[in-house]
Protein backbone atom coordinates (compact mmCIF):
# COMPACT_ATOMS: atom_id res chain seq x y z
CA UNK A 1 0.00 0.00 0.00
CA UNK A 2 1.41 3.64 -0.74
CA UNK A 3 0.78 6.01 2.23
CA UNK A 4 -0.54 9.40 1.89
CA UNK A 5 -0.57 12.38 3.58
CA UNK A 6 -2.99 15.01 2.74
CA UNK A 7 -2.17 18.42 3.58
CA UNK A 8 -4.85 21.09 3.00
CA UNK A 9 -5.91 23.96 5.17
CA UNK A 10 -9.57 23.61 4.36
CA UNK A 11 -10.94 20.56 7.13
CA UNK A 12 -14.08 19.80 4.29
CA UNK A 13 -11.24 19.68 1.72
CA UNK A 14 -8.55 17.31 3.23
CA UNK A 15 -12.12 15.18 3.88
CA UNK A 16 -12.96 14.82 0.31
CA UNK A 17 -9.11 14.62 -0.94
CA UNK A 18 -8.86 11.71 1.94
CA UNK A 19 -11.85 10.08 0.38
CA UNK A 20 -10.88 9.79 -2.94
CA UNK A 21 -7.67 8.43 -2.16
CA UNK A 22 -9.00 5.71 0.03
CA UNK A 23 -11.20 4.73 -2.82
CA UNK A 24 -8.27 4.35 -4.94
CA UNK A 25 -6.96 0.75 -4.85
CA UNK A 26 -3.30 0.56 -3.73
CA UNK A 27 -3.87 3.51 -1.24
CA UNK A 28 -3.96 4.44 2.33
CA UNK A 29 -4.37 7.69 3.63
CA UNK A 30 -2.36 7.96 6.86
CA UNK A 31 -2.72 11.13 8.10
CA UNK A 32 -4.10 14.72 7.49
CA UNK A 33 -2.41 18.53 8.54
CA UNK A 34 -3.75 21.51 7.81
CA UNK A 35 -0.66 23.75 8.11
CA UNK A 36 2.48 23.52 6.77
CA UNK A 37 4.46 23.10 10.36
CA UNK A 38 2.09 20.42 10.90
CA UNK A 39 2.75 18.66 7.31
CA UNK A 40 6.41 18.75 8.46
CA UNK A 41 5.41 16.98 11.63
CA UNK A 42 3.10 14.27 10.06
CA UNK A 43 5.85 13.49 7.81
CA UNK A 44 8.93 13.13 10.51
CA UNK A 45 6.02 10.82 12.50
CA UNK A 46 4.58 9.02 9.76
CA UNK A 47 7.43 8.61 7.00
CA UNK A 48 4.36 8.76 3.63
CA UNK A 49 5.28 7.77 0.59
CA UNK A 50 3.41 10.79 -1.15
CA UNK A 51 2.47 13.89 -0.11
CA UNK A 52 -0.57 15.74 -1.31
CA UNK A 53 0.12 19.12 -0.30
CA UNK A 54 -1.60 22.30 -0.98
CA UNK A 55 0.45 26.05 -1.86
CA UNK A 56 -1.99 27.96 0.44
CA UNK A 57 -1.31 27.32 3.37
CA UNK A 58 -1.85 29.90 6.76
CA UNK A 59 1.73 29.63 8.32
CA UNK A 60 3.99 28.47 4.74
CA UNK A 61 2.96 28.65 1.57
CA UNK A 62 2.93 24.32 0.50
CA UNK A 63 6.68 24.98 -1.60
CA UNK A 64 8.31 25.87 1.32
CA UNK A 65 6.90 22.97 2.72
CA UNK A 66 8.52 20.81 0.32
CA UNK A 67 11.94 22.27 0.29
CA UNK A 68 11.55 21.57 4.58
CA UNK A 69 10.71 18.35 3.97
CA UNK A 70 13.48 17.89 1.01
CA UNK A 71 15.98 19.52 3.56
CA UNK A 72 15.02 16.76 6.28
CA UNK A 73 15.26 13.91 4.17
CA UNK A 74 18.63 14.52 2.77
CA UNK A 75 19.89 15.17 6.85
CA UNK A 76 18.80 11.79 7.23
CA UNK A 77 20.30 8.95 5.55
CA UNK A 78 17.99 6.57 6.64
CA UNK A 79 14.55 8.59 5.36
CA UNK A 80 12.70 7.34 2.46
CA UNK A 81 12.07 10.06 0.39
CA UNK A 82 8.23 10.87 -0.24
CA UNK A 83 7.13 11.81 -3.53
CA UNK A 84 4.58 15.19 -3.91
CA UNK A 85 2.04 15.34 -5.63
CA UNK A 86 0.60 19.28 -5.65
CA UNK A 87 -3.67 19.85 -5.38
CA UNK A 88 -3.69 23.51 -5.45
CA UNK A 89 -6.02 26.54 -6.70
CA UNK A 90 -2.87 28.47 -7.35
CA UNK A 91 -2.90 28.72 -11.10
CA UNK A 92 0.02 31.20 -11.42
CA UNK A 93 2.92 30.28 -13.99
CA UNK A 94 5.72 30.99 -11.63
CA UNK A 95 4.21 28.96 -8.48
CA UNK A 96 4.25 25.73 -11.11
CA UNK A 97 7.65 26.04 -11.90
CA UNK A 98 8.56 26.31 -8.20
CA UNK A 99 6.55 23.18 -7.64
CA UNK A 100 8.39 21.75 -10.58
CA UNK A 101 11.98 23.00 -9.05
CA UNK A 102 10.99 21.91 -5.62
CA UNK A 103 10.67 18.40 -6.38
CA UNK A 104 6.88 17.31 -7.13
CA UNK A 105 5.73 14.74 -9.58
CA UNK A 106 2.63 16.69 -10.46
CA UNK A 107 0.44 19.58 -10.28
CA UNK A 108 -3.18 19.20 -10.06
CA UNK A 109 -5.16 22.29 -10.32
CA UNK A 110 -8.61 23.05 -7.93
CA UNK A 111 -11.32 22.36 -8.72
CA UNK A 112 -11.01 18.43 -10.22
CA UNK A 113 -13.05 15.35 -9.39
CA UNK A 114 -12.34 12.02 -8.28
CA UNK A 115 -11.21 10.01 -11.49
CA UNK A 116 -8.76 13.89 -12.13
CA UNK A 117 -7.04 12.62 -8.37
CA UNK A 118 -7.02 8.67 -9.13
CA UNK A 119 -5.89 9.13 -12.57
CA UNK A 120 -2.53 10.65 -10.76
CA UNK A 121 -2.48 8.75 -8.09
CA UNK A 122 -2.11 5.44 -10.44
CA UNK A 123 0.23 7.29 -12.62
CA UNK A 124 2.48 7.90 -9.19
CA UNK A 125 1.83 4.25 -8.46
CA UNK A 126 3.55 2.92 -11.77
CA UNK A 127 6.43 5.70 -11.78
CA UNK A 128 7.35 4.22 -8.06
CA UNK A 129 6.73 0.70 -9.40
CA UNK A 130 8.90 0.74 -12.69
CA UNK A 131 11.46 2.73 -10.62
CA UNK A 132 11.52 -0.51 -8.01
CA UNK A 133 12.07 -2.91 -10.50
CA UNK A 134 14.94 -1.13 -12.23
CA UNK A 135 18.24 -2.05 -11.58
CA UNK A 136 19.83 -0.17 -14.07
CA UNK A 137 18.19 2.33 -16.52
CA UNK A 138 17.72 2.49 -20.20
CA UNK A 139 17.13 5.51 -22.22
CA UNK A 140 13.95 4.49 -22.57
CA UNK A 141 13.43 3.95 -18.82
CA UNK A 142 14.17 7.48 -18.16
CA UNK A 143 12.01 9.12 -20.88
CA UNK A 144 9.38 7.51 -20.00
CA UNK A 145 9.82 8.25 -16.05
CA UNK A 146 10.80 11.78 -16.61
CA UNK A 147 8.19 12.27 -20.05
CA UNK A 148 11.14 14.44 -21.65
CA UNK A 149 11.57 12.71 -24.98
CA UNK A 150 9.21 14.29 -27.58
CA UNK A 151 6.47 12.09 -28.95
CA UNK A 152 7.73 10.29 -32.19
CA UNK A 153 11.42 10.87 -31.35
CA UNK A 154 11.79 7.45 -30.53
CA UNK A 155 13.31 5.32 -32.55
CA UNK A 156 11.01 2.19 -33.70
CA UNK A 157 12.70 -1.41 -34.28
CA UNK A 158 13.28 -2.79 -37.50
CA UNK A 159 10.38 -3.42 -39.02
CA UNK A 160 7.84 -1.08 -37.43
CA UNK A 161 5.99 2.35 -39.20
CA UNK A 162 5.75 4.91 -37.22
CA UNK A 163 2.05 5.05 -38.50
CA UNK A 164 0.88 1.83 -37.38
CA UNK A 165 2.43 2.65 -34.28
CA UNK A 166 0.51 6.04 -33.64
CA UNK A 167 -2.76 3.59 -34.65
CA UNK A 168 -2.19 0.99 -31.98
CA UNK A 169 -0.98 3.87 -29.14
CA UNK A 170 -4.11 5.98 -29.90
CA UNK A 171 -6.43 2.54 -29.55
CA UNK A 172 -4.66 1.89 -26.39
CA UNK A 173 -5.16 5.18 -25.13
CA UNK A 174 -8.93 5.47 -26.27
CA UNK A 175 -9.55 2.10 -24.95
CA UNK A 176 -11.23 1.75 -21.53
CA UNK A 177 -9.04 -0.96 -18.95
CA UNK A 178 -6.96 -3.30 -20.98
CA UNK A 179 -7.37 -4.86 -24.04
CA UNK A 180 -6.51 -8.35 -26.10
CA UNK A 181 -3.86 -8.31 -29.63
CA UNK A 182 -7.01 -9.54 -31.11
CA UNK A 183 -9.43 -6.57 -29.56
CA UNK A 184 -6.35 -4.05 -31.10
CA UNK A 185 -6.45 -5.53 -34.60
CA UNK A 186 -10.36 -5.53 -34.83
CA UNK A 187 -10.04 -2.03 -33.42
CA UNK A 188 -6.93 -1.07 -35.99
CA UNK A 189 -8.15 -3.46 -38.77
CA UNK A 190 -4.81 -5.13 -38.44
CA UNK A 191 -3.87 -8.25 -38.38
CA UNK A 192 -3.47 -10.08 -34.71
CA UNK A 193 -0.03 -10.91 -35.25
CA UNK A 194 0.81 -7.49 -36.24
CA UNK A 195 -0.86 -5.52 -33.52
CA UNK A 196 0.52 -7.84 -30.95
CA UNK A 197 4.78 -6.70 -32.23
CA UNK A 198 2.92 -3.05 -31.36
CA UNK A 199 1.88 -3.53 -28.17
CA UNK A 200 4.75 -6.11 -27.28
CA UNK A 201 6.89 -3.35 -28.38
CA UNK A 202 5.14 -0.64 -25.75
CA UNK A 203 5.12 -3.26 -23.18
CA UNK A 204 8.94 -2.84 -23.59
CA UNK A 205 9.53 0.25 -23.61
CA UNK A 206 7.38 0.71 -20.77
CA UNK A 207 4.20 2.65 -22.46
CA UNK A 208 2.03 -0.69 -21.48
CA UNK A 209 1.58 -3.09 -18.82
CA UNK A 210 0.87 -6.24 -19.88
CA UNK A 211 -1.33 -8.83 -17.23
CA UNK A 212 -2.44 -12.27 -17.80
CA UNK A 213 -5.92 -13.46 -18.04
CA UNK A 214 -6.33 -17.49 -17.04
CA UNK A 215 -9.05 -19.26 -18.91
CA UNK A 216 -10.00 -22.78 -18.21
CA UNK A 217 -7.46 -24.49 -20.90
CA UNK A 218 -4.36 -23.52 -22.74
CA UNK A 219 -1.99 -19.98 -22.62
CA UNK A 220 -3.03 -17.43 -20.72
CA UNK A 221 -4.40 -14.55 -22.66
CA UNK A 222 -1.84 -11.03 -22.42
CA UNK A 223 -3.39 -8.03 -21.63
CA UNK A 224 -2.22 -4.88 -22.44
CA UNK A 225 -3.26 -1.46 -20.79
CA UNK A 226 -1.85 1.79 -21.39
CA UNK A 227 0.91 3.61 -18.87
CA UNK A 228 0.74 6.97 -17.82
Amino acid sequence: MTKVLVVDDDFMVAKLHSRYVSATEGFTVVGVAHSGAEALRAAERLRPDLVLLDVYLPDMDGIRVLRELRAAEAGDPDRVSADALFITAARDAAVVRSALRAGALHYLIKPFNQAALQEQLRHVASLRSRLDRLDEARQEDVDQIFGTRPPGSRELPKGLAPHTAELVERILRDHPGDLSASECAEAGSLSRVSARRYLEYFAETGRAEVTLRYGGTGRPERRYRRVG
